[in-house]
């Protein structure tokens, strides 16, 4: 029952290490939000167990953002 509405514990593993190369490698696109950047895969990864320290949730988050924000960046971190 586990295995057909969990997946096996492998599954769960590489999933979730799919979405943490998507995490790591993912950039904000010009139509996107900064809310859209990467919420769907932060959703799954806490889904997955995956937890996140702000700190680095939120560098993450400063240097996956456009060209078009980075004055805003160079405010916040000179």
């Amino acid at each position: 029952m586990e295995v057909t509405h969990e997946a096996t514990d492998d599954v769960k593993r590489s999933r979730k290490h799919s979405l943490i190369q998507e995490y790591e490698l993912s950039r904000m696109q010009p139509e996107e939000t900064i809310a859209d950047v990467i919420t769907h895969i932060v959703n799954h990864l806490t889904g997955l167990g995956k937890t996140f320290d702000k700190e680095e949730f939120n560098i993450k988050m400063l240097k996956c953002l456009d060209r078009s924000w980075q004055p805003k960046v160079d405010t916040l971190f000179p």
